[in-house]
């Protein structure tokens, strides 16, 4: 499945955005992968995240580190972002994400997640900007993400498929 829309970030910036869903990764130019976000399931809830540079509810995640894989960067965000560890996790797609000025072209990676907690929540710093850090978690009812963030048709799909591979993970214990 493809999905195509234009979308001016917050930036100011105007991006074509294409997504595929995917079983893999690997055929990636890995040094184009820039970000890597989980859906999150603690038992049968979504886990989101408010704050970032948004500001907003949204998916946790991030930027890959240098030298970082996306895998290593799932990992590393989950826990620093959600105080919590993935148990499994499988792809779900990404987003070709293309600058409409220069042609400049990154991708984004979307993968479904069984967390568990290490403990409380704590607040997430970021890259040492506080205002860049998540500052609250929640654990919600899946169907009700919209009520948090809307990401569109795409988001649609990626909840969607993400859903649909939650049943995989449950499966996988």
């Amino acid at each position: 499945m493809v999905i195509k829309t234009r979308l001016t970030g917050s930036n100011g910036v105007e991006y074509i955005v294409e997504y595929f869903d995917a079983d893999s990764f690997h055929d990636l130019p890995q040094e184009m992968i820039k970000q890597s976000y989980g859906v999150c399931f603690c038992d049968d809830k979504l886990v989101i995240g408010f704050g970032g540079m948004k500001k907003g509810w949204g998916l946790i995640g991030g930027s890959i580190e240098k030298g970082e894989t996306s895998e290593a960067a799932l990992y590393r965000e989950i826990k620093e972002e959600s105080n919590m560890e993935i148990l499994n996790f499988l792809p779900v797609g990404y987003q070709k994400v293309i600058e409409v000025r220069d042609g400049n072209t990154f991708y984004q990676l979307r993968y479904a997640c069984k967390v568990r907690p290490f403990g409380n929540f704590v607040i997430d710093g970021g890259d040492g900007m506080s205002e860049k850090g998540i500052t609250e978690i929640r654990l919600i009812e899946p169907e009700n993400y919209k009520k948090y963030f809307d990401w569109g048709e795409i988001g649609d799909r990626i909840m969607k498929r993400s859903l649909e591979l939650r049943r995989v993970l449950d499966e996988s214990k």
